[in-house]
């Protein structure tokens, strides 16, 4: 007999390989590792003081202290990981279905979300840890008196960006936060939470130093290390964000002049696709691919992961050439339950010899959606449209020809569902800055309320920081 929980479908980094790497890297992983289990709140002013100004006088251990901050971002909390926004952000959302029965997944799933949750609290002391790290290296380099200035710039460019994305996570998901910009314990401890528009300025603020430190150029060879491209990347999004049309579509414009869109979606998601801006780079003793492919690849039925909702599979049309070469299925051998999952990335960790897919953070198509959806706000209805159909073609589907702005945007909106599904909670951030998430979902979240936009503070912080109070509404 069926499962009735299975309903039938629709038919980073640097090499830390690298010996002058490891002979300093025990010193940034006490580093991070001292803060990595704590409360943010609870950080107490370091007690490595030699240790940690050593590291800001060498080039060697400056990479290391990077490189450890990616591996944190890549291997955990809410940016990647096992669990993170990508698969948390598309069962809270209308994007996946799970299958399982891990308590912290079911909680986000069915809407049963509180403020002692273990997942939330998780990902807040996460982000902030990592933007205490990035502090950490801005103040450090300053402080510096043997890095050259052009080295110098190159590492505060790449804080600086980590800062402003970790920022821009968590103003997404709680609303209003504390902007964190020292590593003073006393200041820390007593934060209190900046609106949201003032968060957002801070984000665009730090986005624009990464720029002037950064370099244009790509470092790695492999996209894997934040340059200008990347901060651009972010803000433009930041402008999309806070409707600043203008800038979004000067900032979007840039990156167009400056990547090629792949013609064929069958190599969007490798890892030397040309359209990515910037990209995790599996590392460890036996990873090969991403985790995205290997926690989203369905191997057998019953499956304890995810499937795609039928509320996404029927949003693509007839013809998309992303729902044929991004979406598999896989049926049970009885033939009564056919699962359909994400297969942007199709190899699993260890299935090939040598990496072929990366975990992309940002590529070129978001940047043609961003730009069309601020040519279509600022009246530039033609240019909307060629933007927007560039992606729809790549797609094999026909042009756009609606004339009316609101129309228009509407059909970037769905767009950015097809085209974004499964990518590190796009569909979630868009429901919530178009006003669109009770419309979305109170019909298929039997728990959901519209208080939901948010996630709660952690109870943890707020009884350690009492500034942090008052919890957001509905919990």
């Amino acid at each position: 007999m069926k499962d009735n929980r299975y309903r039938k479908k629709l038919k980073s980094t640097w090499d830390m390989k690298n010996p002058k790497m490891l002979t300093k890297i025990f010193a940034c992983f006490l580093i991070l590792g001292m803060i990595s289990c704590e409360s943010f709140v609870e950080i107490d002013p370091p007690n490595n003081t030699i240790i940690t100004e050593s590291i800001f006088e060498s080039d060697a251990t400056i990479e290391s202290a990077l490189a450890n901050i990616y591996y944190k971002m890549r291997e955990g909390g809410m940016v990647s990981g096992n669990f993170g926004l990508s698969i948390a952000l598309g069962i809270y959302t209308d994007e996946l279905e799970y299958y399982g029965n891990n308590n912290n997944q079911l909680n986000l799933y069915n809407h049963n979300v509180f403020a002692n949750d273990i997942t939330i609290s998780s990902w807040w002391n996460h982000a902030y840890n990592i933007i205490y790290a990035s502090n950490d290296i801005i103040e450090g380099i300053d402080n510096s008196t043997t890095l050259l200035p052009e080295t110098k710039a190159q590492y505060k460019g790449q804080a600086f960006f980590v800062r402003a994305y970790m920022h821009s996570l968590l103003v997404a998901l709680f609303g209003d936060i504390p902007y964190v910009s020292t590593t003073d314990h006393a200041s820390n401890s007593k934060e209190i939470r900046m609106p949201v528009q003032k968060v957002y300025e801070h984000i665009i603020a730090d986005l624009n130093n990464a720029i002037t430190f950064l370099d244009s150029s790509d470092a790695s060879k492999e996209r894997v290390i934040p340059n200008q491209s990347a901060a651009n990347a972010l803000l433009s999004r930041m402008y999309l964000y806070t409707q600043k049309w203008e800038k979004a579509e000067e900032t979007s414009s840039k990156l167009i002049s400056t990547f090629t869109l792949e013609t064929d979606v069958q190599k969007v998601f490798l890892k030397h696709a040309s359209e990515t801006i910037w990209q995790f780079k599996p590392e460890g003793k036996n990873i090969k691919n991403t985790q995205e492919g290997q926690i989203l690849v369905i191997n057998f039925v019953p499956t304890q992961g995810y499937g795609l909702s039928d509320s996404l599979l029927t949003a693509f049309e007839t013809g998309d050439l992303r729902a044929t070469n991004w979406i598999n299925s896989i049926t049970s051998t009885d033939g009564l339950t056919t699962i359909y999952y994400p297969y942007k990335y199709k190899e699993t960790i260890n299935t090939t010899a040598n990496s072929l897919e990366y975990s992309i953070i940002f590529r070129l198509a978001e940047q043609y959606l961003i730009r069309a959806e601020a040519r279509a706000h600022l009246g530039a209805i033609s240019d909307a449209q060629n933007d927007l159909n560039t992606i729809r073609n790549r797609a094999g589907l026909n042009d756009i020809a609606t004339t009316d702005a609101m129309a228009l945007i509407d059909a970037i909106h769905q767009e950015r569902r097809v085209e974004l599904f499964t990518e590190h909670g796009h569909r979630w951030f868009d429901l919530n800055r178009i006003g669109r998430a009770d419309e979305a979902l109170r019909a298929i979240k039997p728990n959901w309320r519209p208080t939901n936009v948010l996630l709660p503070i952690p109870e943890t912080e707020l009884r350690l920081n009492p500034n942090l109070k008052p919890q957001n509404s509905g919990y």
